[in-house]
């Protein structure tokens, strides 16, 4: 027997009988011969950890613009500890942790530079509107590997394409993700808000501590605790009423006090029209554009969405540096 048949037949002897069983997946969209070692969805987590898509995630920004400091979160630390919650939450409620990573790792690929900021901008100029969890999702299938995608499983697709609140995931481990999106930022933003001056554990309302905790690891412990009790044995993964009450009180406490805080976000509205400079720039000059995408043109594809592309491809610091290219006057010296 292959390992990797050893590892299927492991899953369906211990995995919550709600759990994806990989040798169960729908399948790629072009058919691949399988591995010996690894399952389906570990082949997806290290395609995923291994594109380029990934590694830009580094260098584009999670709220905080191009932060001076090393401690502040990047899109990609960001994905990590999405990664982190919702293992944990998959281990304890035995799905396919697999799945669970490759869905968390992915979910971000498509995101913006300058976060929420870039993917306005693009929503903004973009006719067909622009979505981070659908450039996802185009990121995986068409964009990785200069045009030839990363032919993913559906599963992790579904995950990476429904982790947003406004749409629900296919599979329990894709309601992992989804809920640990949510909490990862909630967590992680608060923690810089507080790094930056901008918060204290003791600004958070009492009525919001007195459910899930009044410092920020209690929030994240008692988040993680209460979905994995509120989940168990369920064909479900949710959190329980007043913990998802809270959990909504306190995102609407952090865009009041941090996502619209003028100190932190006050440089947006720059990064919005640079995106949107740089879009207007590509439609006129997409024979600057990478070959891939220029072919992507006529078949199936926009000049439009495929200038997104390019733009949401790009890091912060290499967006900058275009914008200057362009439009920056360069000294003059012999």
């Amino acid at each position: 027997m292959l390992i990797r048949e050893q590892l299927e037949a492991h899953e369906e002897e211990s995995l919550s009988p709600y759990a994806t069983l990989s040798k169960n997946s729908k399948g790629r969209d072009v058919a691949e011969q399988e591995c010996d070692i690894r399952t389906v969805f570990q082949r997806d987590r290290d395609r995923i950890l291994h594109c380029k898509a990934f590694r830009r995630m580094k260098d584009k920004t999670q709220v905080f613009l191009t932060p001076d400091g090393d401690h502040y979160r990047t899109r990609l630390t960001h994905t990590l500890e999405v990664s982190q919650n919702a293992r944990t939450i998959g281990k304890a409620l035995r799905l396919n942790e697999d799945l669970v990573e490759a869905i968390a790792l992915g979910h971000d690929l498509g995101h913006t530079p300058f976060g929420h900021a870039g993917e306005r901008a693009l929503n903004d100029v973009c006719p067909g509107g622009f979505e981070h969890n659908v450039q996802s999702v185009r990121t995986v299938e068409i964009l990785e590997k200069d045009g030839q995608g990363l032919n993913l499983t559906w599963e992790v697709r579904d995950g990476i394409l429904n982790h947003q609140t406004s749409s629900m995931p296919a599979t329990l481990e894709g309601k992992c993700v989804r809920l640990a999106d949510k909490i990862a930022y909630i967590h992680h933003d608060m923690d810089d808000a507080v790094r930056a001056g901008l918060l204290t554990d003791a600004d958070v309302p009492k009525s919001i501590g007195n459910v899930i905790g009044f410092t920020i690891a209690q929030r994240l412990d008692h988040f993680i605790h209460d979905i994995v009790t509120n989940s168990e044995g369920k064909d479900d993964v949710s959190m329980s009423a007043p913990v998802e009450q809270a959990m909504r009180e306190m995102r609407h406490f952090m865009f009041e006090h941090v996502y619209k805080n003028p100190i932190a976000k006050g440089e947006e509205h720059k990064a919005e029209e640079m995106i949107k400079f740089l879009y207007d720039y590509y439609l006129k000059h997409i024979e600057e554009l990478p070959g891939y995408l220029q072919d992507l043109i006529g078949n199936g594809s926009t000049k439009e969405q495929v200038v997104c592309d390019h733009i949401s491809g790009m890091t912060d610091r290499y967006a900058i540096s275009v914008y200057e290219e362009i439009y920056i006057p360069k000294i003059w010296h012999r």
